[in-house]
């Protein structure tokens, strides 16, 4: 296997979370703020957190939308953290990139609109893209500060929208789990086994199209 940092060689997503671990105020910036700093369309940044921290109402709210058979061992995470990003209506809203309300002469309001419409679409649909690169980044920076991330796609989206009270321009995409390693005795057989399995990865040669 070619030479990886640690950084990404030693990252992995755990369900064995150690149930008393909390994530500190400071450690939640540095992850916030790595998800600041990824790139992303026209420096966009469509990306919105909604962060609980064990048994807070944002996490409790959190907790309950997901699967069933996820909340045992999601329970026991430091921290849960919605990822959701702009639609095409929020990217409109947030007038980045659009020139609009410059107060330069001469200025056009229809084309301006046009523009910000156009440039609202676009950025939208790479949106769902620079959120997971912001939680990529997030991960990343988990791990070089010895926490573990494991995220969800599979969970109630419009529950956790309407328990969280989202503005309609966001769409809820990933809950992430984030916490120290606990305990994989804990966990069901069947997960304890996932847990302490082999990891795998389809060779390169598998991945290139050409």
């Amino acid at each position: 296997m070619a030479d990886l940092t640690p950084l990404l060689a030693f990252r992995w997503s755990p369900r064995a979370f150690d149930p008393a671990a909390t994530l500190t105020a400071d450690e939640a910036a540095s992850l916030l703020e790595a998800a600041r700093w990824a790139p992303s369309t026209g420096n966009g940044q469509p990306w919105r957190f909604a962060l609980g921290h064990r048994d807070d109402e944002t996490w409790k709210r959190i907790l309950v939308n997901l699967p069933d058979d996820d909340q045992p061992w999601a329970r026991h995470a430091a921290a849960l953290l919605l990822g959701a990003h702009l639609t095409a209506a929020g990217a409109a809203g947030t007038g980045t990139g659009t020139g609009i309300g410059t107060g330069e002469a001469g200025t056009d309001t229809g084309t301006a609109a046009d523009a910000a419409g156009t440039g609202a679409r676009a950025a939208a649909a790479g949106a769902a893209y620079d959120l997971g690169q912001a939680v990529a980044h997030l991960t990343v920076q988990a791990t070089a500060l010895g926490l573990y991330v494991r995220q969800l796609a599979g969970f109630d989206h419009a529950g956790l929208a309407a328990d969280l009270d989202l503005p309609a321009g966001v769409r809820p995409l990933v809950v992430v789990a984030v916490g120290r390693l606990g305990d994989p005795s804990s966990l069901p057989v069947a997960l304890r086994e996932q847990e302490t399995g082999l990891r795998r990865r389809r060779p390169v040669a598998d991945l290139l199209l050409r």
